[in-house]
């Protein structure tokens, strides 16, 4: 019989809420092997468009008001905001990774040290963040970036590495926490951006209109 590490006995242990939902998507994993690769690199990978998102609405802010560009960056920051928040409920459930309650599924990825817990994800928590951020901001953008966010969310429970319910928590968990930052910090920085328009960072903040240099 396996002997679990104290830290993992002291856990909670999240099989029981959908374990059989992971087992079967674990197994989709075991019969597609030929994907786990290319997902195992994506997963990380993938985070690199939610910021690649974020900086095409701030190029596009160039060109709008001051209250578009607080929002564009400001976006970055409530992702962070929601990372932070996510981190504190991780350490507060303590969820034990579904590698120690299910040692016998088939694992794509290394299993983490025990401490490092399961819920919610911490990928899943910075995709559902930028696409509420984005929301505020650009929705076209907003839904390029949802699409990504369902498959960061798949990929997570395809390679093993959290349960169906850490991805689902972890958005229900960032969209509100990152719609919510973003506009009070939209809202409050404001005349801050405002100045820096105007000042040394006119060129990175501000756009001159289409046709300008032509009318000149």
């Amino acid at each position: 019989m396996m002997m679990l590490h104290p830290a993992v006995q002291l856990a909670f242990d999240g099989s029981g809420i959908d374990g059989s939902l992971f087992t079967a998507v674990t197994d989709l994993a075991r019969d597609t092997k030929w994907l786990n690769t290319p997902l195992s690199l994506w997963t990380n990978a993938g985070l690199g468009v939610f910021a690649v998102l974020m900086l095409i609405g701030w190029w596009k802010a160039r060109r709008r008001d001051t209250a578009t560009m607080t929002l564009a960056l400001v976006a970055p920051v409530a992702v962070v905001v929601a990372f932070t928040v996510a981190e504190v409920v991780k350490k507060v459930v303590a969820e034990v990774r579904p590698c120690y309650s299910l040692p016998h599924d088939y694992f794509v990825s290394a299993c983490p040290a025990s401490t490092d817990y399961a819920f919610p994800s911490g990928h899943t928590t910075v995709a559902a963040a930028t696409v509420a951020a984005l929301w505020l901001l650009q929705r076209r953008l907003a839904v390029i970036a949802a699409a990504f966010a369902l498959l960061e969310g798949f990929t997570r429970v395809y390679l093993g590495d959290h349960y169906p319910h850490d991805v689902l928590g972890a958005a229900l968990l960032a969209m509100p926490v990152a719609y919510l930052a973003s506009r009070i910090l939209g809202r409050v920085a404001v005349p801050l951006v405002e100045r820096l328009r105007t000042g040394l960072l006119q060129p990175v903040l501000t756009a001159a209109p289409v046709g300008a240099h032509a009318a000149r």
